[in-house]
């Protein structure tokens, strides 16, 4: 049975950084983090990093000293393949208005490239976002999940630690 992958999205990241578990007040939480990556039970992508990088705070420090092994490169065939899917499946959506498409397809975000990620490669979604049926002015990653067109696992952060069996010890 092949092992499952947890692909983590900036919000778990962000999110555990500033409000759940800060560096000061939980290490435990980013050491846990390292060792399930060096375990292959999960990781992030290239994007994500990216997109950390651009706080330019205590979490960029520690991702790029700490976990940037584990942020993989999205330019993969495959992933650029389902990429495009994602992208097409988000603009034929009514339900979303033109400018929550548009932000969507912006180049520097990576919330379609962790779906079409995770999509390629069978990975299970970790995201701190909200599912919303009824919401028009964003494309959160849940709602794109939970469709048809994707089935793709999708939970947060507090689901994923319970998987793994973390504890604070």
């Amino acid at each position: 049975m092949p092992t499952v992958i947890y692909l983590l999205d900036s919000t778990v990241f962000i999110e555990s950084a500033r409000r759940y578990y800060a560096f000061d007040i939980a290490p435990p939480f980013w050491h846990a983090l390292i060792e399930y990556a060096d375990n292959g039970k999960l990781q992030s992508i290239d994007r994500v990093k990216v997109e950390l990088n651009r706080l330019k705070d205590e979490l960029t420090n520690w991702a790029n000293g700490h976990f940037h092994q584990w942020f993989v490169s999205s330019d993969q065939s495959d992933v650029i393949e389902a990429y495009a899917k994602v992208i097409t499946w988000a603009h034929a959506q009514a339900q979303f208005t033109d400018r929550a498409k548009s932000e969507f397809a912006a180049a520097d975000n990576a919330d379609p490239w962790v779906i079409a990620y995770s999509y390629a490669k069978g990975c299970i979604v970790v995201t701190d976002e909200k599912f919303n049926p009824d919401i028009r002015r964003e494309i959160k990653i849940p709602n794109v999940c939970r469709g048809p067109a994707f089935n793709i696992r999708c939970i947060d952060t507090f689901a994923m630690l319970r998987e793994l069996g973390f504890k604070f010890r």
